[in-house]
């Protein structure tokens, strides 16, 4: 994985104007992301990507602009912190157990005792010569249904999805191609999504088709990302996926438009 200042290193040096920074469940790479991009002309966009549930498939809801400071959203993300070291430590135990020379000290040390998931998980099996790459790590061992896989506790979608509106962020539905949620979309829509990751390093071009008429069905904005994990997905995306910066203006407008309407809600309470 990349750190906050590698990423903006490597936007600035492939040309982006624009980045968010969308961790898995956790904030805390916004500020020295944002340090570091100081009088180098590129935007750091604060956000956030958490997992949530919906009729019990996993789905990742993207939080674009949020108050990363929002004493509910840090109460929530110090929970899933801790709920997501569980589950690692439940799922090494299982790879220990089962004669795999894994430690759970290894996978911390990986993440520098931040925010702990998989993917570190996965590039310790790599590291240690059981896969040959993070794939093949997800798709034999510890992806979901697989043998050394734990489930975790995941929120609500709805909860997901209203977490960062109350968090001044704009709710977007990352990767649907991947997730593979679309009899949901329905729902997830009636719920407050305001748009969709169309454009995906992960998506085929017909997805990328297909998404983009649904968002222009349901009048929700569209979104893209490289989804860009530094060195822990195999090869490096940064800039794979680039959207103009009109769609980001789109995002913005509609980041200020929300903030009027929950303080006209929070006047007439």
């Amino acid at each position: 994985m990349f750190s906050p200042k590698e990423v903006v290193y490597n936007a600035f040096y492939n040309g982006l104007k624009v980045i968010a920074i969308t961790d898995h469940d956790t904030v805390e790479g916004i500020d020295p992301a944002l340090e570091y991009a100081k009088n180098s002309g590129l935007e750091v966009i604060p956000g956030i990507e958490i997992s949530a549930r919906v009729s019990g498939k996993e789905i990742h809801v993207l939080g674009y602009f949020l108050d990363w400071y929002n004493p509910v959203l840090k109460t929530i993300l110090d929970e899933r912190k801790k709920a997501r070291a569980e589950r690692i430590n439940k799922m090494v135990k299982l790879l220990y157990t089962a004669g795999f020379n894994i430690t759970v000290n290894d996978v911390f040390q990986l993440s520098e005792h931040g925010i702990v998931g998989r993917l570190h998980l996965a590039r310790i099996l790599v590291s240690k010569g059981y896969v040959s790459s993070v794939k093949e790590a997800f798709r034999k061992y510890i992806g979901e249904g697989k043998p050394y896989h734990a489930e975790q506790e995941l929120m609500d979608y709805k909860q997901a999805i209203n977490l960062i509106k109350e968090s001044g962020g704009v709710p977007v539905l990352a990767h649907p191609g991947v997730s593979k949620v679309e009899e949901f979309l329905p729902d997830i829509i009636k719920a407050g999504i305001k748009g969709l990751e169309v454009f995906h390093s992960e998506h085929t071009i017909p997805q990328m088709r297909k998404y983009f008429e649904l968002a222009k069905k349901h009048f929700l904005l569209v979104t893209g990302g490289s989804d860009c994990h530094g060195h822990g997905k195999d090869k490096i995306l940064m800039g794979k996926i680039k959207v103009s910066l009109e769609l980001v203006e789109d995002l913005r407008v509609t980041n200020i438009e929300q903030a009027i309407i929950n303080k006209q809600t929070v006047k007439s309470k």
